[in-house]
Order: structure tokens, then sequence, then C-alpha cells
């Protein structure tokens, strides 16, 4: 019974702040619901609040209050979703139907004595059922009446009534029109010690997370498994909290105000997590990493990222844990464990810009974006086509200034240059190839605020993967350079910038080994014919073409010996290439150890939260 009430908190996203008291079992995968509301204490003539709130798009209205009335036994929350086109009297009187079943409900068998209108009967009964109920709507110089919701919520808008009170018996209650509101929220599952939390979901409503505040708070729960009985100890004001060590056994709750930018407030919502604090993996070996990035680089300096993720969609399925990851305990697999990890090992890096492959959308929005965004750390996304995840760009909003982002699926450009395309089109089983591919390309544009004549374009891209796909990869790259160099020069001109002005910068997980055509042709500019990347697959071979880029570009981690390492596959597949005449690489961030990535066998494991290496490169402008 407790997880059902726990469900429908959660995920039914109630629009009204409800006081819930519940026991909470410590083995419950559910959780603590609680909104604190700003109701006054219990008293039959307490001024409350009905809460209208009506979302832009909607077409209805929804209707929510808090119905207290000891004396007839109601203690009840009401939620009316009615139509913007409804009259409010019909509206009113759905109202006053709902309540009076409410009251014959809970006053069946019971009398109540007559109100002392007529002092002769006094002591006389009658049945609870005749007791009428009024509802209405407005001030008490005027009513709200023969007009549709539309037309009041107009009015409230415009702020015509700002007195106005719905009144429900003898009990009124003060209008909120659209006030702040937390809509939805959950914390994650998995919670470890010098780790941060916080909420993996939190959906406001009229207000904004920058003007809402928050409150984490830890508990050791009673013998009893009584919620209630928890003492609460604050820890942090922040939307992210890094769990201590000492947290470890104790449950956190999580507590949020909503607000907006005009400074209107909304009821305090909290939430208690349904599994304590648990102890860490211990010493990750990216945290050794971080021992070479515990400051952020001078200006005129910037670090750059490159990091596929391991998107839940290729690790959560019964291949993935049977065949692909077999070797990687179950938890480690889960993605609320490893998103801890790579946050956490992100953030280590202190990186000026961050290009992520296998990103899922929802980690993106979620867990990304909200974190990222407090360590001053903008980005945005580029999904796959007909795919759940894919490329995310993040930039120190402290040393860049976006300029232009862009993103597109490379199967769907291939035909904007006829000088590779002419050539590929009539062998249909390659052309099918190509194009069912779903891989894309992002681009971002951004300006130094060190020195703004300097401009980085910065590619990020994950190629197509397939043991015989050599062919179709290499194709990728070439249209993926043809759109690169037409945007590059395109920038060029209208920004009337120097060549030693824009700088371009490559990232991804490119799916290919420095022997193969890719690294070829980003640090060599030219790929012939006769390459043995073209018969990769004997059915699509690619015949008679050429690629060539005009960037003169390196890697700037060299040839690692692997930045992929898995019990089948151990290679160096992912690269930072960047432009040699315009920009210096300073210092590489060291790679793992092999025997720190063997550690469990392989990666991913509870140590590390992918099946890539992450590459960490710091840079500066040549000139």
């Amino acid at each position: 019974m407790l997880c059902a009430t726990l469900a429908r908190l959660l995920y039914c996203r109630p629009n009204f702040p409800i006081a819930v008291s519940q026991s909470l079992n410590p083995q419950a995968t559910g959780y603590s619901v609680r909104y604190r509301s700003n109701f006054l204490p219990k008293h039959r003539f307490a001024m409350r609040t009905a809460y209208f709130k009506q979302l832009p798009g909607e077409e209805q209205c929804q209707i929510s209050f808090h119905l207290l009335l000891d004396q007839y036994k109601i203690d009840k929350v009401f939620n009316f979703n009615r139509s913007l086109t409804e009259q409010i009297d019909s509206s009113l009187d759905r109202i006053r139907a709902n309540v009076e079943k409410e009251f014959q409900k809970k006053n069946k068998r019971k009398k109540v004595k007559k109100s002392v209108d007529n002092a002769a009967s006094a002591g006389t009964e009658q049945a609870a059922d005749v007791v009428p109920v009024v509802v209405s709507l407005g001030t008490t110089e005027q009513k709200l009446t023969n007009m549709t919701i539309a037309d009041v919520l107009a009015k409230f808008d415009a702020g015509e009534f700002p007195n106005a009170q719905l009144t429900v018996l003898d009990t009124n209650f003060q209008i909120s029109y659209n006030s702040p509101e937390v809509h939805a929220v959950k914390l994650p599952t998995s919670m470890l010690a010098d780790f941060y939390v916080y909420p993996s979901r939190l959906e406001l409503h009229f207000a904004t997370r920058e003007s809402s505040t928050y409150c984490w708070s830890r508990g050791q729960m009673p013998a009893s498994g009584d919620v209630q009985k928890i003492q609460w100890e604050q820890v942090s004001t922040d939307l992210t909290y890094m769990v201590q060590k000492s947290d470890v056994g104790y449950h956190l709750k999580f507590s949020c105000t909503p607000k907006d930018a005009v400074g209107r407030t909304g009821p305090t919502m909290e939430i208690i997590a349904s599994q304590p604090v648990q102890a860490g993996p211990g010493l990750c070996p990216f945290e050794v990493r971080h021992l070479f990035t515990q400051q952020k680089l001078k200006d005129g300096q910037f670090r750059v990222v490159s990091y596929n993720l391991l998107a839940e969609l290729y690790s959560d399925s019964d291949y993935s844990r049977t065949v692909l990851f077999s070797y990687t305990p179950q938890y480690a697999l889960e993605m609320d464990y490893r998103k801890q990890l790579f946050i956490k090992e992100i953030l280590g890096y202190k990186g000026d810009i961050v290009c992520l492959q296998e990103v899922d959308s929802k980690i993106f929005s979620l867990d990304l974006v909200p974190i990222f965004h407090h360590k001053n750390l903008t980005g945005h996304y580029k999904a796959k086509r007909n795919v759940a995840e894919g490329l995310a760009t993040f930039y120190d909003v402290n040393k860049f200034e976006l300029v232009e982002k862009d993103g597109v699926i490379i199967s769907e450009i291939v035909q904007r240059y006829p000088e590779v395309w002419n050539i590929i089109r009539d062998k249909k089983p390659l052309v099918e190839r190509v194009e069912n591919r779903s891989s894309a390309l992002q681009l971002t544009l951004l300006r130094s605020k060190h020195d703004a004549r300097k401009h980085l374009l910065v590619a990020n891209t994950h190629l197509y993967f397939s043991p015989d796909a050599d062919h179709v990869r290499l194709l990728q790259i070439g249209f993926s350079m043809l759109y690169v160099r037409e945007q590059y020069e395109r920038i060029r001109q209208q920004y009337n910038l120097q060549e030693s002005d824009l700088a371009l910068l490559f990232c991804g997980d490119f799916n290919s080994v420095p022997e193969c055509g890719i690294y070829k042709l980003m640090t060599e500019r030219f790929v012939g014919p006769d390459f043995i990347d073209w018969q990769s697959n004997k059915e699509e071979a690619v015949e008679n073409v050429s690629l060539s880029q005009p960037f003169k570009m390196a890697s700037a981690c060299g040839c690692p010996e692997f930045t992929n390492y898995t019990i089948g596959f151990t290679e160096c597949i992912d690269y930072i290439f960047y432009q040699t005449d315009v920009l210096n690489v300073n210092d590489v961030i060291p790679m793992p150890s092999k025997e720190e990535l063997s550690m469990y066998e392989a990666i991913p494991s509870p140590v590390f939260p992918s099946d890539h290496v992450a590459l960490v490169a710091n840079m500066e402008w040549a000139k």
C-alpha cells in the first residue's frame, strides 16, 4: 500500500501541495514524499489557498484546494481539471457536487446539530446530508459569474481581482494563480559517498532553478522504520551535494522551495531517498588523473575533454549483461551508478571544452545540463536519427561565448557534395548502407573571452561501428570534412577572420584505429582510391574515390595503446584532432595504465563508468 501511494505521488505528478505522513520501509524502492504547504493551523475559519493553474498551450485549468473541516470529519484534497471554455458557474457546481459527496460519505450515519439560526429549535437534529454546501468565487463586493474559465483567468492575470476568494461552505480560500510549484521530482536509487548527488528529475512550473532554494539534510532511520521520527541535520543548501564519507548509512532528504524571478514563492517540497548512502568504490583511476587537473587553466589556454559515456541503450540489455560486458558486476552497469562516476570524472578534469558521445537524451537534460550549469559549463545536444542517444558539446562560459551551434545527420548531407556522391550513388548496396546510418556531426563556434579575435570551430562526432565498415566510416569522415570546410570558409568570410584567428578542433569516437584511412586523412590530408579501407566489404567496395581536406591536423593525445578496453576489443579509436598551425598542445593528461584498466578484467567496471577512456589535453593559441 505504501509503495502504491508513493508511486501515485511521484508519477501522477500532483499539481497541489499535499501533506503526506507515511512510514518508510528501508527495503522499499519507492520514496517518501512530503509537500510542506503554507497552510495556517487547522481552524474552520482559517484562510487557506486555492490553486488555479493553466500551462501555456493547454486547454484546461487545474483547480486544487485542501478542504479541512474537523467538525464534519473532512480532510481532503480536491483536484479538478476543467476546460477553459466551460462556464465558471458549471465548474463551481461540479466542485459543490464533489464536496457534497464527500460530506455525505463522511457523515453517513452521524447527526449534526442545526445551526443557531432558529434558537427555538436548538437541540433538534437533522441529517448531515441536508446541510447546504455553498460554493462561490469572487470578492465580498463582486462574484465571478456568467463567464468562461478563460475569462476568469484573464482577470486573474490582469490583476483585476487581487483579493478574490473561493468559498466552500464556511471556508475561504485565497486564490493563487500560476504560483511556483514543484511539478515532479525524483532522486537516484544509488547514492555513493565522495560523489555528487542531485535530483535525477526536477520539474518546476512557474519557477526557475536559479531563483528557487534548496536544502539537503541527513538523518538515520530509527529502528521503528518511522520516517517521521528521523532527526534531520542540514548538510547543504545547493542543488547538488558532494556526499561525504560520514553520510554512509544515513538517509538523505532533498527540499526545494520553488520561486520565480520576481520573488513569488510556492510550497516547499521534500523527498527522502529510499535507500541510505552507500560507501563508494574507493579510489578510482580517474581520480589519479585529477591530480594533473587540480586547477583551471589560465586565460589564453584551454583544456579539452573528449569522452564516450556508453549510453544506457547499450549497457542495459540482456546481451550487454551476459555477453558484451559479462565481466562487469550488474550494479556497475546501472546508469544511476555509472552517472555518479562519469559526472565526477568529467568535472574533475576542469575542462573548458567537453565533447561527449553516446549521451542519452535524458541524461543530457536531467543530469548533465543542471549539474554542469553550476560549474559554469553550458552546452547543446544533437541526437542521432531514431536513437535516444547522441552528441553533447559543453564549454566554460567564463572562457568562451557561443557564436553559433549546428548539428547534422551525416547521411542527410551526402548529396550536397557531388564530387563524392556522384561517384558512389549508383552502387545500391553501398548507398543503402551509408544512407541508413544515423551518425551525427555537431559543430560549435566559440569566441574567446580572453581575446575576441580568436575563434574555435569545435566539431564532435561518433562514427558508425561495424567490423566490415572501414569504407563507410571513411566516407562519413569524408563528407563530414567537406561540411566542416564549407562552414569554416563561410565563418571566415562572415566574421571577417584571419586564418590565425579561426582554429578547427575535431573530437570524437571515430571507431577507427591509427592504421586506418580516417587517421591518414586527418593527419596527412589525403586518402587515395587504392587505400585498403575502400575494400573492407567486397559487395560494397568503393571505387575511384579520393578524399582530401585542407587543414593541417594532428592528434593532440597522439595514439595511446588503447582508448577502448573490453574483453573482446582493446584499441585506440578516440581522438582530439587539432589544427597545428593555429593551436599548440601544452600537455596531455596521462592515460590510465593497463593494470588499472584490467583491475576488474576490463571496463566498464565499478571504478570505470564507460568502456572508453576520456582524452584530456591542455592547449593554447599558437599566435
